[in-house]
């Protein structure tokens, strides 16, 4: 439940050296979909970023179109479907931000286990409210939806032969260090990166970590030995 704000230091920073484009995923209600807009609307060729449920877009773009991805990074992201009882509680969720406690669902999306303890954090944590807020409560359930309805990309990354970056926060409650090492080591090219002091939401609690990790990643080669395991 982030808008373009989620990434806005990123688009500070590099977008001077670099064409930046946004895409939302808010339109649909399943991850298939929404990669078919990403698609519609994204150049021939592009690198693809996703956070979370955008992440879970880039993983579909890339079993969809593999040969339009020069790169890929994927930040905060879950390979794998979500588990029968992780869908139960969104669905719990979804039932109250259609009896009017958006704000409430969104809260139990991320709970303090989602943010490193920072100084900032509450700050952040704001921000991600007033995100929820702007976007609203049908954006709400759409993302939901898909998010209850993600595919298992295991497949997906093993056939993904282009450099991968895996970018998570050392003190993710939500999609565990482990959980994206697993993914990371699914990528013939992955790599894993580790911010320190940060959670589900590394973009903004290490703006400059995340921005500096990237624009390695970017200037680094196309052309790669399969990462060693």
């Amino acid at each position: 439940m982030c808008d373009a704000r989620a990434f806005l230091p990123q688009m500070v920073q590099l977008g001077a050296d670099h064409a930046c484009q946004i895409i939302l995923p808010s339109g649909e209600e399943t991850v298939e979909r929404l990669s078919e807009v990403v698609l519609a609307n994204a150049p021939a060729k592009f690198v693809a970023i996703g956070h979370g449920l955008g992440g879970d877009v880039v993983m579909d773009v890339l079993r969809r179109a593999p040969e339009r991805v020069l790169r890929v990074v994927l930040i905060s992201t879950d390979p794998l479907a979500e588990p029968p009882k992780t869908a139960a509680a969104r669905e719990a969720r979804i039932v109250a931000a259609k009896s009017g406690r958006l704000v409430q669902a969104a809260a139990e999306d991320y709970p303090d286990m989602a943010f490193a303890a920072t100084e900032w954090r509450d700050e952040v944590r704001a921000l991600v409210a007033d995100m929820v807020l702007q976007l609203g409560e049908g954006v709400y359930i759409r993302q939901s939806r898909a998010a209850q309805r993600r595919p298992d990309q295991s497949k997906t990354l093993r056939r993904a032969l282009m450099p991968a970056l895996i970018l998570a926060g050392a003190e993710d409650g939500l999609v565990p260090v482990r959980r994206q090492e697993f993914l990371a080591g699914l990528l013939p090219y992955g790599r894993l990166q580790v911010i320190p002091d940060a959670g589900n939401l590394p973009m903004l609690e290490q703006p400059e970590a995340v921005t500096a990790a990237l624009r390695k990643f970017l200037s680094g080669p196309l052309m790669l030995r399969p990462a060693r395991r």
